[in-house]
């Protein structure tokens, strides 16, 4: 593993350098020219390589990586590796960005993943809906094995539009012919997941990343963000900025930093909402300068989760935007337990009376959002009241002008809640 060639080509993207913002996949000879050869790594010294490296899970979870590959690799039977690029949160496109630009490098990771749990099977399951993005992974196979890289053969699996879709145990049991339903409930996808096999279930840029640890080291992978969080993500900037989409940071960027770079705030910001339908709202006063590191997110309440940044303008109004999420995520439930099919959808109403203007169940609304946290099969609930508990908080005022009877809001919608993109 040598870093000297890549590190002269930087400072730039790492992830997305091969594709040099064109947003149309890198060939197999571009691949190869901007990151060179992937390298016949021992399973033992990729899986030390990427435990140095620090790296954790980019889809949401952000479980250590090496870890995870370890507790694949020490069951035993047939294991099986699932490289997650379903993305259904609706906001998030970093993964469709990836597999668009550079899906060279996600079948890079996957190939080392299989040596690394020594695993025989790979499904790289992609949402139905991303046809370019199939096209894209779809071609990539075929230049791999026009010249002999196809050491793993990898099942492209079109999976269907539902946010809970890609939570991992919904993914195993989907791909094992089963109702896509997340549970708590051990064993993990690493003792018995897709057909009762021992399961990696890795994000795509995770496994994005691995190709570069592989290709350059884990001394090259923390040269940049924190000891703790190292390394670089992808992010999705939406909302009232002049350039939103898809940006690559450096962990330990702030929001201010992210926003900034991509042109700035469109008009007056209200707030931000922070990781996705899964994530909190922030205010836009405090929230510019919030180091996107969990560990500083923590202290605010909020999380990288999804990696999803939206810049809400001042002129939207929060609860009427949180709202529409509250039903959203509520007609997502797998409906497999009362917290989901029945608290939730309760949650929803209490939202939409008070969009409304109607503030008579606000009381039994808090009380609701504490009750349902920790009770669910899984954590959609905790996910969703965890979201609209700090909408409350942070739009206070908001909800004091519609229990008058009035809102400050006004114009379209901000947040999407369709998956499809």
């Amino acid at each position: 593993m040598s870093d000297a060639s890549f590190q002269r080509r930087e400072p730039g993207p790492r992830l997305l350098a091969s594709a040099r913002g064109r947003n149309v996949p890198a060939t197999l000879e571009e691949h190869v020219a901007c990151y060179g050869r992937l390298p016949d790594l021992d399973p033992r010294v990729l899986l030390a390589a990427v435990e140095e490296s620090g790296l954790r899970g980019r889809g949401g979870g952000g479980f250590p990586t090496g870890a995870k590959l370890a507790a694949v690799r020490a069951q035993k039977g047939r294991r099986v590796v699932v490289a997650n690029g379903v993305e259904g949160e609706p906001l998030s496109l970093k993964d469709k960005a990836l597999l668009r630009n550079a899906p060279h490098l996600v079948l890079d990771g996957i190939e080392l993943a299989t040596a690394a749990v020594g695993a025989r099977e790979a499904i790289l399951a992609i949402a139905e809906s991303a046809r370019a993005e199939l096209t894209a992974v779809e071609l990539a196979l075929r230049e791999r094995g026009r010249v002999g890289l196809d050491r793993v053969e990898v099942v492209v699996a079109p999976a269907p539009e539902r946010f809970i879709v890609g939570e991992e145990t919904a993914l195993v049991a989907w791909l094992s012919g089963k109702p896509a339903k997340p549970t708590l409930t051990p064993p993990r996808p690493s003792e018995r997941g897709v057909r009762g096999r021992p399961t990696l279930v890795q994000n795509v840029e995770t496994l994005a990343h691995m190709a570069l640890i592989a290709r350059f080291g884990p001394g090259w992978f923390r040269t940049i963000g924190s000891p703790a969080e190292p390394g670089s993500a992808l992010i999705t900037l939406a909302g009232a900025v002049q350039r939103p989409g898809v940006v690559e940071i450096a962990l330990g960027a702030s929001i201010r930093d992210v926003v900034e770079g991509r042109g700035g705030a469109t008009e007056p910001l209200g707030a931000f909402l922070v990781g996705g339908y899964f994530g909190s709202w922030v205010p836009a006063a405090a929230g510019y300068d919030l180091a996107l590191l969990d560990a500083h997110l923590g202290n605010h309440g909020a999380r990288l989760g999804a990696r999803v940044i939206v810049a809400l303008p001042a002129r939207a109004c929060g609860i009427a935007e949180s709202a529409r999420v509250a039903r959203w995520l509520a007609d997502e439930s797998a409906g497999q337990c009362g917290s989901c099919f029945h608290g939730l959808g309760a949650v929803a109403d209490a939202f939409d009376r008070l969009a409304r203007g109607d503030a008579s169940d606000l009381p039994r609304l808090r009380r609701w959002l504490v009750e349902i946290e920790g009770r669910g099969a899984c954590r959609h609930p905790d996910g969703a009241v965890g979201f609209l508990a700090s909408a409350l908080d942070v739009f206070s005022r908001e909800v004091e002008l519609h229990a008058g009877g009035r809102c400050t809001g006004g114009g379209r919608p901000v947040l999407r809640t369709d998956i499809a993109a």
